[in-house]
C-alpha cells in the first residue's frame, strides 16, 4: 500500500526534529537556526518551524538576548522517567553515592550504546575541581576504564566489530593497537576491574569493575575518576579494592550469585 504524500511529510518531520534534538551536545550546547540548518543541510525555514514547535513542547528554549536554542527542561524530564525505570539506576544509585563518599573522587554507573560507554548515573567529587562529565555523554569505549571492562565480557562478534571499527587517539595513553587491546580485555577478564591512566583525558585516570545480572550477564561498569596524580599505586589498590566491592553489591542486588557463575 503506497504511504500517502501527507504521511511522508509527517514523518520527515519526527526525523529531522530527532536529528535537531541529537545536535546539542556537551561541545555544542546552543544553537542559531542558521547554523543549524546548515549543519543540517536542511531548509532555514523547516528548521525555524520545528524548533518553534520544540520550544512550544519544552524540548527545547530559546535565549531572546542571543536567539540561540538550548535544550529544554522537558529533556530533563523524560531522561528522569527513563532512569527510575532502568532497574541498574535503581540498584546502583546508592552504591554510587557510597563510593563517592568513600574515595572522595567522580563515581559513574556505564553501560554500553552500540559501540558507545555511555553514563547513565553519577556523583561528583567532593574535590573542588569537578569533572567534566554529564549523565548520557558518550565515550569511546577502548579509552576509558568502564568500556574497557564492558567491551571485555562483550562476545568476541563484538570486540572484532569494536576494533575494526577504527582505534582512535584521544590522549597519549590512548590504546591504538588492536594485540595490545585484546591483550588488556584479556587480563581485565581474569582480574574482574579496568584502570585508565591518560587514556581518554591528560592528567586524569580512572579504575571500572563489572556489574552483572541475574544470569551472569554484564550489564554495566561502575567507575571511580579523577585527577592521575591522586591515583599513585598504593591508592590504586585500595580503589580496585573498593570499586570491585560496589561492583560485587549492586551485582547483587541484581540478582547476581556467584556461587552458581563459578566461571565467569
Amino acid at each position: 500500500m503506497a504511504i500517502s504524500k501527507e504521511k511522508v511529510n509527517v514523518l520527515a518531520s519526527v526525523r529531522n526534529s530527532i536529528l535537531i534534538l541529537k545536535s546539542f551536545s556537551e561541545n555544542r550546547p546552543a544553537w542559531k537556526v542558521t547554523d543549524l540548518a546548515k549543519s543540517l543541510g536542511l531548509a532555514k525555514s523547516t528548521v525555524s518551524r520545528l524548533v518553534t514547535t520544540l520550544a512550544s513542547e519544552g524540548l527545547l528554549k530559546k535565549n531572546p538576548k542571543t536567539g540561540e536554542y538550548h535544550l529544554g527542561l522537558g529533556v530533563l524530564a523524560l531522561s528522569g522517567v527513563l532512569m527510575q525505570h532502568l532497574e541498574i539506576h535503581k540498584q546502583a544509585a546508592p552504591i554510587l553515592s557510597q563510593l563517592a563518599a568513600a574515595t572522595k573522587e567522580a563515581t559513574h554507573l556505564a553501560i554500553l550504546d552500540g559501540f558507545d560507554t555511555v553514563y547513565i548515573d553519577k556523583e561528583e567529587s567532593l574535590y573542588e575541581v569537578k569533572m567534566k562529565t554529564f549523565l548520557g555523554r558518550r565515550n569511546p569505549t577502548h579509552a576509558v576504564s568502564s568500556g574497557k571492562v564492558l567491551l571485555a565480557f562483550s562476545d568476541q562478534a563484538f570486540i572484532e566489530a569494536y576494533i575494526k571499527n577504527g582505534l582512535q587517539a584521544f590522549a597519549s595513553r590512548t590504546i591504538m593497537d588492536p594485540t595490545t587491546l585484546k591483550k588488556t580485555l584479556e587480563r581485565i577478564r581474569k582480574d574482574g576491574y579496568a584502570t585508565s591512566y591518560a587514556e581518554m583525558s591528560e592528567s586524569i585516570a580512572s579504575v571500572a569493575a563489572p556489574v552483572r545480572d541475574y544470569k551472569g550477564k554484564v550489564v554495566a561498569a561502575i567507575t571511580v575518576v579523577g585527577k592521575e596524580n591522586r591515583f599513585n599505586t598504593s591508592r590504586m589498590n585500595h580503589l580496585i579494592r573498593l570499586v570491585k566491592e560496589a561492583s560485587d553489591e549492586i551485582s547483587e542486588r541484581m540478582g547476581y550469585d556467584k556461587r552458581f557463575f563459578r566461571n565467569v
